[in-house]
């Protein structure tokens, strides 16, 4: 692989930092405070990652003008210097670019649509009537299930399956193992005997949405599922039957929504957050890890369930004395009463 080098003044450039230091300074990779050595440029995001400035080897920093003061070395000034890096991360990525073309192992219906400039990788299954748009990039031994329509510059990692008639935007990214369209959880009972209901519906992502690996959206009963523009969800999350999720709304990993529950624009929820099935959560809300919601939040703003970890010891008194709280707010307003009397 060739080494990539590049000059601190384009870099600058390019972010719209302002450089203090030597613009022909040139740098070949990126790397932490901690790590980093000469040729190499790191960043400083996080106050509590300042005790490594005075120390660091970089080359060059990225940091906001307000933690750079005591940089001893080039400094790339902007006022979000995560934003800068996570740009700067791209000129730098040892991933393999793909090539347009179609792998002759690829199995691929005639009434599918290809663009010219598609990358089909090994193995890839594609069936009737899917459109595949400029630039997409299917991995090796994805299944395109029948009429699902790929937007351009969309990339499908190895392993993915697409049910049919899904529909992604442009620019999506979606990972291995991500399973989306398929059958939602959805069964009628009869005399305790349970009766699969057919699903109808489909999955429609937006725009610039990113799919974890190993995360599993379920087509509509009836509706569709539909995932908006910017959405990011981590790995190993599961997504049921027509739930919607606002834009720019980000989950971490584990993360469970039952059916039909719509989710505002710019939630963010932490990792093994569950969201009970027909409620409504409105925008920027932000759940805490592991947090159970239950009923409809109506108001923006962070919201916690569930204990921290403690000793055994303590856990089990803890217990105890929850199990006793019903009792205990029951004999309060009984003193209440007769201390009112």
């Amino acid at each position: 692989m060739t080494e990539r080098s590049y000059c601190l003044g384009e870099i600058a450039s390019a972010l719209g930092a302002e450089l203090r230091g030597d613009p022909d300074v040139r740098v070949s990779g990126l790397a932490t405070l901690q790590a980093a050595g000469p040729g190499q440029i790191s960043f400083l995001a996080n106050p509590s990652y300042a005790r490594y400035l005075a120390d660091t080897r970089a080359s060059a920093i990225i940091a906001s003008p307000a933690t750079a003061k005591d940089a001893p070395t080039n400094v790339l000034l902007l006022d979000n210097p995560y934003l800068g890096y996570a740009r700067l991360s791209h000129w730098f990525d040892p991933a393999p670019v793909a090539s347009p073309g179609v792998h002759p192992t690829a199995v691929i219906d005639p009434s599918a649509s290809l663009a010219d400039d598609a990358c089909i990788g090994p193995n890839v299954v594609i069936e009737a009537e899917v459109e595949v748009g400029e630039k997409v990039v299917i991995g090796a031994g994805s299944v395109i299930g029948a009429r699902t329509r790929i937007g351009a510059g969309t990339v499908i990692r190895p392993r993915v399956t697409l049910a049919h008639d899904v529909v992604l935007g442009q620019r999506c990214h979606i990972l291995s193992g991500a399973v989306i369209g398929s059958d939602g959880f959805g069964f009628a009972n009869e005399k305790g005997v349970w009766h699969r209901i057919a699903q109808l519906g489909r999955v429609v992502l937006g725009d610039d949405v990113e799919v974890g690996a190993n995360t599993t959206i379920d087509r509509g009963a009836l509706d569709d599922t539909v995932i908006g523009n910017g959405v990011k969800l981590d790995n190993l999350i599961q997504i049921a039957h027509n739930v919607c999720i606002g834009e720019h709304s980000a989950m971490a990993a584990m993360v469970g929504i039952a059916g039909s529950t719509r989710i505002g624009k710019h939630c963010v929820f932490g990792g093994a957050s569950g969201v009970a099935g027909h409620l409504e959560i409105t925008d920027q809300v932000h759940l805490t890890g592991m947090t159970l919601v239950t009923g409809d939040i109506r108001e923006p703003g962070v919201y916690s369930s569930g204990t921290s970890a403690d000793t055994n010891r303590q856990w089990r008194k803890n217990a105890v004395r929850f199990r006793q709280l019903d009792a205990l707010a029951r004999r309060i307003k009984e003193l209440e009463k007769k201390s009112e009397g």
